[in-house]
C-alpha cells in the first residue's frame, strides 16, 4: 500500500514538473557560439617544453559562460584533447600570410587571434615585411568573412637579444596598422600582449617561449579583449 502511494505521488510530481521544463514558454537559455582561429608561430602552437595561451584562454571563456570553438588546419594536444589552431613552429609572418588565408577559407572563423612577429633577426630589418604580411592576412580573412573580428597582438618581448631587439618598434608599427584598418564594421582590435610580459619571469630558459605564468598572462590579455566584443552570456 505504501509503495502504491509513493508511485502515485511520484507520478503526480512528474506530471507537474515535466511540462514546465519542456514548455515553449520557458525555453532553455541560448548561448551564441563563436569560432575562433588562433594564428601564429610556436608561441601560439605550444610545445612539449613550454606552454601556450590557448588552453587557459578556453578555460577563462568557458568559465565565464561563453561558448567557443577553436578552428584551424592543425591540432595540438591538451588535457582536454586536441585543440585546433593555425600556428606553425619556426615560421614567420610572411609564411603565415601564405598558409593562414587558405586555412581560413577551409575553416572560416568569427574571430582571429593573430600573434606574429618572431622568427626574424634584427639584422634582417624585418618590420616592414612583418607589417605587410599582417596586412595581407587581415585582408584575406575579410575577403572570406567580411564580418570577421581580428584581434591583433603587439607581440610579447623576448630576452633573446640582440636577435629580437626589433620587437618594440614592430609593436609600434602594428599599433599603427591596427588603427588604419580598424572600422566599426570590420574591427581590428589591438591587444597589447607586450604589456607587463617579462621575458625573465614569463618564459622558459630560452627567454622566448612562455612558461605557465607567461601563457596565463597572454590568455588574460586575449580574454580582456574578447569580452569587449563577444555577446555576453545570458
Amino acid at each position: 500500500m505504501k509503495s502504491h502511494h509513493f508511485i502515485t505521488a511520484l507520478a503526480a510530481l512528474l506530471t507537474f514538473t515535466l511540462p514546465v521544463a519542456r514548455s515553449a514558454d520557458n525555453p532553455p537559455p541560448t548561448v551564441k557560439s563563436y569560432r575562433i582561429m588562433p594564428v601564429g608561430d610556436s608561441i601560439t602552437e605550444g610545445g612539449k617544453t613550454f606552454s601556450n595561451y590557448r588552453l587557459p584562454l578556453l578555460d577563462k571563456l568557458t568559465t565565464a559562460g561563453y561558448h567557443i570553438q577553436y578552428v584551424g588546419s592543425r591540432k595540438s594536444d591538451s588535457r582536454l584533447g586536441p585543440l585546433p589552431h593555425e600556428a606553425y613552429s619556426g615560421k614567420n609572418a610572411e609564411f603565415l600570410a601564405t598558409a593562414a588565408p587558405k586555412s581560413f577559407r577551409d575553416h572560416p572563423a568569427d574571430i582571429v587571434l593573430l600573434h606574429a612577429g618572431h622568427n626574424h633577426t634584427v639584422e634582417e630589418q624585418p618590420i616592414e615585411k612583418i607589417v605587410a604580411a599582417t596586412d595581407t592576412m587581415i585582408q584575406a580573412f575579410r575577403k572570406t568573412n567580411p564580418k570577421v573580428i581580428v584581434c591583433l597582438a603587439q607581440v610579447i618581448p623576448s630576452g633573446k637579444l640582440p636577435k629580437y631587439s626589433y620587437i618594440p618598434k614592430l609593436n609600434e608599427a602594428l599599433g599603427k596598422l591596427a588603427a588604419r584598418l580598424n572600422t566599426p564594421d570590420q574591427p581590428v582590435i589591438l591587444v597589447n600582449q607586450a604589456n607587463s610580459f617579462d621575458p625573465e619571469k614569463d618564459t622558459i630558459q630560452d627567454k622566448v617561449h612562455p612558461n605557465e605564468t607567461g601563457a596565463e598572462k597572454m590568455a588574460t590579455r586575449w580574454f580582456e579583449a574578447l569580452t569587449k566584443v563577444l555577446e555576453k552570456p545570458k
